[in-house]
């Protein structure tokens, strides 16, 4: 088995739910690559690469070099086989996810066959967290503490007020 797995996703901010799976993860493989993805065409994040990539930084810095952050813009599969991994990590909150990671696997699967895709179910304390809901919910004063990791709670914060006051 490939000792070396990649959790992408676009981590806008990273949430609680997203560390259960990489913890989840290192329960498997030896090391998990959380890779921010993004195009600078499209992405309407509300934090650029860059600071996605520091905020997993410091959220996982007591579990060393098992936890890498990184982040791409190219197709996944030659992402996956360029830092050596082959396996793809797919967190699933409920059945309204399957249909569009089971087209993305399958176009994956066609690109990239060696490339393998695994996928987790969220914890049940998580299942309804996503980082769109929590931009939402903090966008308009509501509380977050719980959802996303103590180091990322006042950067988002911060960043929703700039954007209330444009």
């Amino acid at each position: 088995m490939n000792p070396i797995a990649v959790y992408p996703g676009s981590f806008d901010p990273i949430t609680n739910g997203h560390v259960d799976i990489v913890r989840r993860s290192l329960q498997v493989f030896d090391q998990v690559i959380v890779a921010v993805a993004f195009n600078a065409q499209k992405d309407s994040a509300w934090f650029t690469p860059e600071e996605r990539t520091d905020m997993i930084r410091d959220t996982f810095r007591g579990d060393g070099k098992r936890v890498v952050a990184d982040a791409f813009s190219t197709l996944l599969v030659d992402y996956v086989s360029s830092k050596g991994a082959g396996v793809i990590i797919r967190g699933l909150r409920a059945v309204a996810d399957f249909e569009y990671e089971f087209q993305m696997t399958m176009m994956n699967r066609h690109l990239r066959p060696q490339v393998e895709t695994i996928f987790m179910m969220t914890g049940e304390s998580h299942f309804y967290t996503s980082s769109r809901l929590v931009k939402e919910v903090v966008s308009l004063g509501g509380n977050v503490a719980g959802l996303i990791p103590d180091a990322v709670l006042p950067r988002l914060v911060e960043r929703a007020a700039r954007f209330r006051s444009r």
